[in-house]
């Protein structure tokens, strides 16, 4: 393939919105341009974590062309509203894609909801390789989250467009093992489907030890044991158990539980802490990507959480950013996953525990703030060597052949 192919990648995010996908494709579409394509985003205007951001319409970023379709909003107050907003962004979408020149590779993401099945269309109508790069598994997770009723029609017609996609694409890229059984049955061909996981934002991250960390000390951590969850508070990563634990260690004054990120669950937690009266809870918004080395490495211990029944639905991308900066993982989840599968044979990295064994995760946080008390931050080697088979630059050349054929 030429080096001046043509190349649209398609994402409901991109820079400078800081959701996960958004900066997996920012990352992706930079690199590209790097090796010599012509790049073009078509992404959403409107902000997905801050629906209140209003990007540009259209600007070109790192030699991105970066191309942003209408801003109309009905809000996320109500069930009602946010069906709406999905079904007038994938229009607004579908609309967009229509007019655009032809590219020579169609590269669609999982959100919105249906715009694959859009842009499949468009890359057939317009003879371009389409490849779908599956950052989540849908209606699945729509379903299982309790957004739409197995059997209904929402559910049949989001299910006969995945099937519809998978089938015809040229190349499939999933995320983890889970996933790609998960596809398997659905009917995808094997033979287009290849694993790639995602990669730790390195040359972002840089760990921190304590003493200088300027977030510790922002926010009065600087004689705590910090237990941090960071990252999207979704009902697919039930929070319930870590919250309990954090009710549980009450009495405990060394130990912080923080909370950093968005997502419909951020209220259950400042539910909870308040009905409680809870002090050891703190919550702050997302952490813009510059300053993300210092929030990451102020905690002692990440939680990294899974919902059993999301498994092969959705992937916990956190657990690469905590590796690289080698910090210690608690995974509260079915042990049958992809970050059971990291764990695995590396008990110095991470430790395990069901969700809804509160009684466990105290005891092991009891446990890991008295081994690490002396360690003032300082990274785990044998963490950051795993985190190398997550490297941005081994990834991003592995995607990049996948999906250029």
């Amino acid at each position: 393939m030429s080096s001046k192919s043509k190349i649209l990648l398609i994402n409901q995010t991109y820079h400078p919105d800081v959701a996960s996908t958004s900066q997996h494709l920012t990352d992706f579409s930079e690199d590209l341009v790097g090796k010599g394509f012509d790049v073009t985003v078509l992404t959403a205007r409107r902000g997905y974590a801050n629906t209140k951001s209003l990007y540009a319409a259209r600007e070109t970023y790192c030699g991105v062309d970066i191309i942003r379709v209408w801003p109309f909003s009905f809000g996320r107050g109500s069930r009602i509203s946010r069906i709406l907003d999905a079904v007038f962004l994938n229009v607004a979408f579908a609309l967009r894609l229509l007019f655009l020149s032809r590219f020579d590779t169609i590269v669609a993401m999982t959100s919105p909801p249906l715009v694959a099945w859009f842009a499949l269309y468009v890359a057939k109508l317009k003879r371009s390789r389409f490849v779908y790069w599956m950052m989540d598994l849908n209606p699945d997770e729509a379903i299982e989250a309790g957004w739409i009723k197995k059997g209904s029609f929402e559910a049949r017609i989001l299910g006969a467009c995945l099937q519809y996609v998978i089938r015809r694409s040229d190349k499939i890229i999933v995320l983890d093992r889970f996933m790609k059984e998960r596809l398997l049955k659905k009917g995808a061909p094997k033979d287009r489907i290849e694993i790639i996981p995602p990669w730790a934002h390195s040359e972002d991250l840089e760990t921190v030890e304590h003493k200088g960390n300027v977030f510790r000390k922002q926010h009065k951590l600087a004689d705590k044991f910090v237990v941090m969850y960071s990252g999207n508070h979704s009902v697919c990563h039930p929070l319930d158990t870590l919250l309990e634990a954090a009710f549980k260690l009450r009495d405990e004054p060394s130990i912080a539980f923080v909370f950093i990120g968005g997502g419909e669950r951020v209220g259950d937690v400042t539910s909870f802490r308040e009905k409680h009266g809870l002090s050891n809870i703190m919550q702050l918004p997302y952490v813009g990507r510059s300053e993300v080395k210092y929030s990451l490495s102020a905690a002692d211990v990440h939680a990294v959480v899974m919902g059993d029944r999301f498994v092969g639905i959705v992937h916990p991308c956190k657990i690469y950013n905590i590796l690289s900066l080698g910090r210690h993982v608690v995974y509260i989840g079915p042990k049958g996953s992809h970050v059971g599968d990291i764990l695995s044979g590396h008990d110095d990295i991470g430790c395990q525990v069901l969700q809804g064994d509160v009684d466990e995760l105290a005891k092991v946080i009891s446990r890991l703030k008295n081994a690490h008390s002396a360690e003032n931050g300082k990274p785990n080697k044998e963490a950051q060597a795993l985190a190398n088979k997550f490297q941005r630059s081994k990834i991003s050349a592995a995607l990049s052949k996948a999906i250029l054929g």
